[in-house]
């Protein structure tokens, strides 16, 4: 790989924690998909990790609940022809995918009123504009 792969901060993917996988791929390549293990498997136990900090932790666990399967992350790449390329997608959607699910929560909503002059207003051309169509109506022509 490249490098250190930054979660977020000062956290990064641990090589050593990190299990490939290597296959055979379909798609393009020729005479060459035949011979070489191109698709790229990335695995990470997330429930043993400990290069996550706890809370971190248990917010990616809770929210990859779906994609884990005995709290192991897996991540699959076979877009390039090439072992390491895909060893480099692989590793990037890996990484943004635990900063997307340690990422804190959106701060609440906070509930705000609408001013009253605006309300005022409102009510105003409201009144106006059935005034105007009122006007419209040709019962007072006689």
């Amino acid at each position: 790989m490249s490098g250190p792969y930054v979660i977020r901060g000062s956290v990064v993917l641990p090589e050593a924690e990190l299990v490939w996988r290597f296959s055979r791929s379909s798609g393009p390549g020729g005479q060459h998909v035949n011979t070489s293990d191109s698709q790229v498997e990335l695995r990470l136990d997330l429930g043993r990790t400990q290069a996550l900090p706890l809370v971190w932790k248990e917010r990616a666990l809770e929210r990859l609940a779906g994609r884990l399967v005995d709290g192991v992350l897996s991540v699959r790449a076979s877009e390039h022809r090439s072992q390491w390329r895909n060893r480099e997608t692989a590793a990037v959607r890996l990484a943004s995918l635990l900063a997307e699910a340690t990422a804190p929560p959106p701060k609440p909503r906070r509930k705000s009123r609408i001013p009253r002059g605006i309300n005022e207003r409102r009510l105003r051309e409201k009144k106006q504009r059935g005034d105007t169509k009122r006007g419209r109506s040709g019962r007072d022509w006689g």
